[in-house]
């Protein structure tokens, strides 16, 4: 039985010369049309570079992570330091008592810090632990330990270091980098807890260096970091990483009249840091380099009557005999004597130290802070309307 004639298969159609000519010149003519078009949109001819490939799990990652293909390289390397120092990151709490009419609270802090060694030494800020009466930190595995603070914390670089008793192998210490040579631009990496959310990660760049800050004490610190990575209340102590995992600077402050991250961070440069730990560590007390001098910035009016800049002179008041200063023969005075319409001072004025120029006697003390029991400060001074150069071997402040 044969199928109807739906259901029947159609014969094969007949081939004319014409119709077998008519395809092959229709598909010439659309690849000289289409030649044609990409020559008029400006193509270079030859090979075309390839766009960025991301790479995948062959192709340098670990290939066990299902997810670890979608990473790039970029993506790579922040983990990759993330997972690495997280784990050196810690929660510290400080529990401070306040008395409230015949009752007294407690009220506890939170703050972060970071594992420098492995005997249980922690970094952190002194204002994270200013006033405490009991200090417990939270390592990574979330296990809670009792800290002490390790010698005098030190207000004036807003630093200071605990000890926790804990079996080495727990313990993974953030390797410590360098400051020198940072650039604006160069990218960053945070951790901490902020608002207690433990080892939250921000990134970001270092967006101005050389910052001065002035810290809860009043003392001005030198040289900060100032970064855009987001830094809430809770990183205070933190880490601030490059790209190798190094820690570069202690998340110190935020500039933000909401007291919440506005882009403004700052973190003070760890090579600034190392002294005052070793010294901690060392010796309990941080063993500040002592000049032996007090000094005062000058009015303008004098400035204009003695003939000096009308900012950045600092005027020696007074200086301790036996001193440094005194044995290098700074001389100082409280005085000035009036020679027809103009002033001369008895004393020393400083204009600059080190090859840098004052603005003011907070440029000079953050000079004088960075300087160590054996350190060199060159001051230039105005002496009898002369500058002079005068090298100063720093010594140890007396009593300390």
């Amino acid at each position: 039985m044969y199928p109807t004639a739906d259901d029947r298969p159609s014969p094969p159609p007949r081939l004319s010369a014409g119709s077998i000519i008519s395809p092959i010149v229709a598909a010439l003519l659309a690849v000289v049309i289409y030649d044609r078009l990409i020559a008029s949109r400006g193509t270079p001819a030859g090979p075309q570079p390839l766009p960025p490939i991301t790479e995948h799990g062959g192709g340098g990652g670990s290939g066990d992570d299902p997810t670890d293909g979608a990473l790039d390289v970029w993506d790579r390397q922040v983990v990759g330091v993330y997972e690495a120092a997280s784990r050196g990151v810690v929660n510290i709490t400080s529990t401070t008592f306040t008395r409230r009419f015949l009752q007294v609270t407690p009220e506890q802090g939170n703050g972060s810090g970071s594992v420098i060694d492995s005997a249980g030494h922690i970094l952190t800020n002194e204002h994270v632990v200013r006033g405490a009466r009991r200090l417990t930190v939270t390592l990574a595995d979330h296990s809670v330990h009792p800290a002490t603070l390790v010698g005098d914390p030190d207000p004036d670089n807003d630093i200071a270091v605990l000890k926790i008793d804990v079996p080495p192998e727990r313990l993974t210490p953030i390797p410590l980098g360098t400051s020198k040579g940072l650039r604006v631009g160069q990218r960053v990496l945070a951790i901490g807890n902020p608002f207690g959310l433990e080892r939250t990660l921000t990134t970001g760049i270092i967006s101005a260096l050389g910052r001065p800050l002035r810290t809860a004490s009043g003392a001005i610190v030198q040289n900060v970091i100032q970064t855009d990575a987001s830094i809430n209340p809770g990183n205070s102590g933190g880490p601030l990483l490059d790209l190798r995992g190094r820690m570069i600077g202690v998340n110190t402050a935020i500039v933000s009249p909401t007291k919440t991250s506005a882009g403004i961070g700052f973190a003070v440069p760890i090579d600034q840091v190392r002294p005052v730990v070793d010294d901690l560590i060392r010796y309990g007390r941080v063993r500040d380099g002592w000049l032996g001098v007090r000094f005062t910035d000058i009015s303008p009016e004098i400035a204009s009557l003695a003939g000096l800049p009308a900012r950045g002179a600092v005027v020696i008041i007074d200086v301790v005999e036996g001193s440094p200063a005194a044995k290098a023969g700074i001389l100082g005075s409280d005085e000035w004597v009036r020679r027809g319409d103009r002033v001369e001072l008895e004393g020393d004025t400083v204009i600059g130290a080190d090859g840098r120029a004052l603005g003011s006697s907070d440029d000079f003390v953050g000079i004088l802070r960075a300087k160590r029991p054996g350190d060199v400060v060159t001051l230039r001074v105005i002496r009898k309307g002369r500058e002079v150069d005068v090298p100063i071997t720093m010594g140890t402040r007396p009593g300390s």
